[in-house]
């Protein structure tokens, strides 16, 4: 009975070696990410927060580049065909109709045409160039890289020779470099910046003149008449 007992004795002994329990490792905190790597919200304020995986929201490149005039090789090249047309040959209707895109409201196609006509007119007459109407027309770029989080000329800068990574440290800053360089563009490459902003609105907002509301006809029946029988 004690050879039996000795093992239970050896067991609840307290001065035997008890093993320690293993110190929980604490899961490696991620490093913190440059403010300049954040993306933006639709009203171009900075994110606070990152995605749903973890990783930040950066800025989307535009669907095609400022000199992709002749269209690409999908079904959106005839439609990139009619922008660059209508841009070299009407820009205030391109222009017009951009607005009226972005907006997605009926109407504004005359409050903005009209005005960039006039200042069009103005500046070929009195300067020999269009270059008013880039300072009128230029905001519609801005409105566009920020409802849709696109990249600007200095990110792009910085992502192709990183020579702007001062500029993109600091939001305020880098906003007011974007829009300049959103003027710059307009001015300088003026009707090339209105086909790269129609081609975009194209491929992602219908014009909101398709978006009417299906008509239920009711179409009453016909006359039935009761032949007689023979």
């Amino acid at each position: 009975m004690a050879d039996n007992e000795q093992p239970n004795n050896e067991e609840a002994s307290p001065l035997l070696h008890q093993p320690h329990p293993q110190p929980k490792s604490e899961p490696p905190t991620p490093p913190e990410t440059p403010e300049f790597l954040l993306g933006w919200t639709a009203d171009g304020l900075p994110l606070a927060h990152a995605s749903v995986v973890g990783q930040p929201m950066g800025r989307a490149p535009w669907n095609s580049s400022i000199c992709a005039c002749l269209g690409q090789n999908d079904h959106f090249c005839s439609s990139d065909l009619e922008v660059c047309l209508l841009g070299s040959v009407a820009p205030c209707v391109l222009y017009g109709s951009n607005v009226e895109r972005l907006g997605s409201a009926r109407g504004t196609f005359a409050n903005h045409c009209l005005p960039y006509s006039g200042m069009y007119i103005i500046g070929n007459s009195c300067f020999g160039w269009n270059c008013l109407a880039p300072w009128f027309s230029y905001p519609s770029r801005t409105a566009i890289r920020r409802r849709f989080n696109l990249e600007g000329s200095c990110e792009a800068l910085n992502r192709s020779c990183g020579c702007c990574g001062s500029i993109l440290e600091d939001e305020v800053q880098r906003e007011h470099c974007e829009s300049a360089c959103d003027l710059a563009t307009h001015v300088f490459c003026h009707v090339c910046a209105l086909c790269q902003e129609g081609r975009e609105l194209r491929r992602r907002l219908p014009h909101p003149g398709f978006n009417a509301q299906p008509v239920l006809v009711m179409i009453p029946p016909g006359e039935q008449t009761m032949g007689r029988e023979a």
